[in-house]
């Protein structure tokens, strides 16, 4: 009798060793690779933040004409954002993400070239047409590996390179636009476009060769770990039976339209941030763009913390929503007090409260459409949900340009960002529960 009461227990605490080490070799092989693939994605998405600096007064842009500029790059985003996910689902994330990474590298350079306002506008949305799907198709990848109770830590994680790419990136197109301004003829601004385009184009090439589509395709993990992880993402699928799997009713769900609109606010917020953050960072004293990019680099060092922390909470304690209200509220918070601040130091504290808000909302966010989507479903919901929230960072950088140009400062700019994340925590309360915490 004792032995068989001991014998169900010796096998669980081995299955569970099977799984903790099978999530191990999964983290350690994908997720710093798709990291740094995001790294690449977001420096070439967010760098004119730093052109601006310089390409504004040699182009004669104006603050909004910039905001159209940095925001019309969603609006190419937006268009094909949905077609591309379906796509990767169909033909694999290893030939669709090298595909998109080597068109967004090859545009991105291409910005080198830019003459004139019409020029601007045109590549910044052809560069959302390429880097449509990528984020998006990552998020979907990432539900082929893990279960919903262990999502948010990793795409938390992976979701960190957004501070990784500023904290590193901003110092460097700093320092690119300083140190090669004027040779060979050419702008610092248009040798940081060439310059950091390179590594999107070498990881687009390795992407094809290294990356896997789904857990039978992974000869790194023994035949006892593949069945371990493929039974917990079977399992999940069971539990969204009732989910919509097609398109059509996906696009149709209430819920998926609420998702849209919460993080429509959340992406608003963190888009007018990250657009503006250099701006408003010499708006506080600071001068030379070097010395911009590294005091520019302090909110996201906070924000790295806090995604990091947030994720690893979110998942222990199996709670989602209010992870998710109270640093939209936060940012909210640091979005007002940044208007009032009286020094370079009481705006950057302010500045990193909002930063790590704003953009911690965005990993937290995505455990809840993840939890009842799925299939073809999950491919096209996913894409929706980030194409129509990406449309705020077209409105958000939009809205900062115009506000600033019709008041002369940046607090009305501020003042809203605030108010729409506030829209966006209230949202979050109106989810059920029982269905965010899953």
């Amino acid at each position: 009798m004792t032995l068989q009461t001991q014998a169900p227990a010796e096998g669980a605490y081995m299955e569970r060793a099977v799984e903790d080490r099978a999530y191990a070799k999964v983290f350690w092989r994908i997720v710093p690779f798709l990291m740094l693939c995001y790294v690449v994605a977001y420096l070439d998405r967010v760098n004119v933040g730093f052109a601006k600096l310089q390409m504004s007064s040699e182009l004669g842009l104006s603050e909004a004409a910039y905001g159209v500029g940095a925001g019309i790059f969603f609006i190419g985003y937006f268009l094909f954002e949905v077609p591309s996910n379906v796509i990767l689902n169909k033909v694999g994330a290893r030939i669709w993400i090298a595909r998109i990474m080597i068109t967004w590298g090859i545009i991105s350079a291409a910005f080198m070239f830019t003459s004139s306002e019409t020029v601007f506008y045109v590549l910044r949305f052809l560069l959302g047409i390429a880097e449509a799907g990528f984020f998006p198709g990552i998020i979907l990848y990432l539900t082929s590996w893990y279960p919903a109770h262990r999502r948010a830590k990793i795409i938390a994680t992976f979701m960190s390179a957004i501070p990784i790419s500023a904290i590193f990136g901003n110092p460097l197109s700093g320092l690119i636009i300083d140190s090669f301004h004027g040779s060979h003829g050419l702008s610092g601004w248009q040798w940081m476009f060439l310059i950091e385009a390179v590594p999107a184009v070498v990881l687009g090439v390795v992407t094809f060769f290294y990356l896997d589509d789904n857990i039978v395709d992974a000869n790194w993990l023994t035949d006892e770990e593949k069945h371990v992880l493929s039974v917990n993402i079977k399992a999940e699928n069971r539990a969204k039976a009732e989910s919509p799997h097609g398109i059509v009713g996906t696009m149709t769900d209430p819920r998926v339209w609420l998702m849209c609109l919460i993080y429509f606010c959340f992406v608003l917020g963190q888009y007018g941030l990250n657009f503006w953050m250099p701006t408003m960072v010499k708006a506080s004293g600071v001068t030379g763009n070097l010395q911009i990019g590294l005091f520019s680099a302090i909110p996201y060092v906070c924000t790295f913390i806090a995604m990091l922390v947030l994720g690893r909470s979110s998942d222990r304690l199996r709670e989602r929503r209010w992870h998710l209200v109270v640093p939209a509220i936060i940012a909210a918070g640091g979005f007002v007090a940044a208007t009032m601040a009286t020094s370079t130091a009481v705006a950057i504290i302010c500045l990193s409260l909002a930063a790590a808000g704003a953009i911690s909302c965005a990993p937290l966010f995505w455990s809840l459409p993840t939890a009842f989507l799925a299939g073809t479903g999950a491919a096209a919901g996913i894409a929706w949900i980030n194409s129509v929230g990406n449309l705020a960072g077209f409105l958000g950088p939009f809205m900062v340009g115009y506000l600033k140009d019709f008041t002369g400062s940046n607090s009305a700019g501020m003042y809203f960002l605030a108010a729409v994340l506030v829209v966006g925590a209230l949202a979050v309360l109106t989810v059920p529960a029982k269905m965010a915490n899953r």
